[in-house]
């Protein structure tokens, strides 16, 4: 049927259409295609134009002068081909990649984990190891785990694409398994600052791989909720990590039980990922295509591959992941791609929420409220909406979901700056500071934690993906370094009301930024958004 369909194709007359015309005829013969033949068919009658489409003048290319389309043109380019794939195609089964996704989020779960680990067992710790009351010790124990995670990240993208996302899993869990079991067992604040720089190495591997193993191996229409998945496991690991610290006030030496108990899921990670598909995106580009069908079949299905790998095919441009330097990341044609991710990123740090998580304790104490109490309440918050937007993310949509969270932690923000104000009394100052702490935490886990993981790898070029996530996740952990650094300060300098203000006028800033340069993603296969972002040559 579809060779008897193409044949028309054939005509003289036909071939002397230029691109528009003979693409608007198809689009006629395909409503006689849909009445005549199965959906299989359509699909690689659709995969075929699409290649016209990309030759021709219906793919809105920028001037000369600029690397990427409009934003406006993207998302007409992204409609068309969603209009043209929705009718009469089947989705694969969401069953088959989902054992994948969830092995690689215990690499998240661990993220959250090692994060909060030492905040209850730190005063314990500082007793038994000899530094008590020595706040240089203190903090470095806290922060040498982001320098070791800044250097992991910088190295992420060239393991990533070295060794395979498989490889480069255990190789992230086993600096954490090592890191964590020095810290266990040293008996000097030496060996707790070693440990803990080995585990920030792993810390700094892991988010960007997450991110990118869950966005290649995930089927269209759930990577969003997939992505999520990536936010709930962080929660769930910080979470895991207050509940196990309950009982270091009671129990001499349970920080050291702690740190051991982080090296189990460590274990299970490494060995999970020797039965884990490898991202089939990789092999291609590896050249070994037998084994990125295979993988394909695996994680789709078999009817499913064949069509997966066209689509592959057509992306490959013969682009070598190796000749990708660093210059051309930061000035060359994806300079601006990659320039959008890590504003993402940093405005998703300046809008101040780690200085929340590290500090919410201290204004909850401020308004009558205990720090364990407070640690739950966060905890709570910050779940409830990363599981709301794991429902949410594949329905309204990425820039959906990310203006709105930066919306309203901007009026999260203004609420805590109100309630730091003379105008308000000691009981609208509880609400105020509190409620607005609460709701920044939940606008959070909404949008503007989980999107820009996922969103990133989607909008990333194949051969660009890996290191361009490497060079945004950096300046995450940078900005993410010199808040927690300069909170307290700035608390002392400038005062709450003027702080909460600069926080808001970030996430306002973030709205406008969403609102002119992110493309919506929802339902659309990583082709045809790296088709639709092409740059030109």
């Amino acid at each position: 049927m579809l060779a008897t369909s193409l044949s028309f194709c054939d005509s003289p007359s036909l071939l002397l259409l230029n691109g528009g015309s003979l693409i608007g005829l198809l689009r006629i013969h395909f409503i006689l295609l849909l009445f005549s033949s199965g959906s299989r068919q359509v699909k690689y009658m659709l995969m075929w134009v699409g290649h016209l489409r990309e030759n021709s003048s219906m793919y809105k290319r920028a001037p000369s002068s600029r690397d990427y389309s409009t934003v406006d043109d993207v998302e007409e380019n992204l409609d068309i081909l969603d209009n043209g794939l929705d009718k009469g195609i089947s989705n694969p089964s969401w069953k088959l990649s989902l054992p994948h996704v969830l092995v690689a989020t215990i690499s998240s779960f661990l993220f959250g984990y090692h994060l909060g680990v030492v905040n209850e067992p730190l005063e314990s710790i500082s007793v038994d190891l000899g530094f008590h009351g020595n706040t240089l010790a203190e903090g470095l124990v806290v922060s040498i785990c982001l320098g070791g995670a800044l250097i992991g990240c910088l190295l992420s993208g060239w393991i990533a694409d070295g060794v395979g996302r498989r490889r480069t899993f255990q190789l992230c869990a086993m600096p954490m398994i090592i890191g964590a079991s020095m810290s266990a067992a040293t008996n000097n604040l030496f060996g707790m600052l070693v440990g803990r720089l080995f585990v920030g190495t792993g810390l700094g591997l892991g988010p960007p791989i997450a991110s990118l193993y869950v966005t290649e191996v995930s089927p269209a229409f759930v990577r969003g909720t997939y992505g999520a998945f990536i936010q709930i496991a962080t929660c769930l690991g910080l979470m895991g990590a207050l509940f196990i610290g309950i009982p270091v006030k009671d129990i001499p030496g349970w920080w050291r039980v702690c740190f051991w108990v982080s090296t189990i899921p460590a274990v299970i990670l490494a060995a999970a990922m020797v039965f884990c598909a490898e991202s089939p995106h990789w092999l291609y580009k590896q050249g070994r295509t037998s084994e990125a069908e295979a993988e394909f079949e695996r994680l789709l299905g078999v009817s499913e591959a064949k069509f997966a790998m066209l689509e592959l095919s057509k992306v490959d441009r013969g682009d070598d992941t190796d000749s990708v330097k660093l210059s051309e990341l930061l000035h060359g044609r994806h300079s601006k791609v990659v320039f959008i991710g890590s504003t993402l990123f940093a405005l998703q740090q300046l809008s101040g929420i780690n200085a929340v998580f590290y500090f919410s304790s201290t204004v909850f104490k401020s308004a009558g409220v205990p720090s364990d109490l407070a640690n739950v309440c966060i905890g709570i918050a910050n779940l409830a909406g990363s599981i709301i937007s794991m429902g949410l993310m594949d329905k309204l949509g990425r820039k959906v979901l990310l203006f709105w969270s930066f919306f309203g932690m901007a009026i999260a923000m203004m609420l805590q700056a109100t309630g730091a104000t003379s105008l308000v009394s000691n009981v609208g100052t509880l609400y105020f500071s509190v409620g607005g702490m609460l709701l920044f935490v939940f606008t959070f886990a909404l949008g503007a934690g989980p999107v820009p993981g996922l969103l990133l790898p989607e909008i990333f070029p194949s051969q660009i993906r890996a290191k361009a996530m490497a060079v945004c996740m950096s300046v995450h952990w940078v900005i993410n370094f010199f808040v927690g650094l300069l909170f307290l300060r700035l608390l002392e300098k400038l005062g709450p009301q003027l702080l909460y203000s600069m926080f808001a006028t970030f996430c306002i800033m973030a709205v406008i930024f969403v609102r002119r340069n992110v493309v919506e993603t929802k339902g659309k296969t990583l082709h045809e958004i790296e088709i639709a972002l092409l740059p030109q040559e």
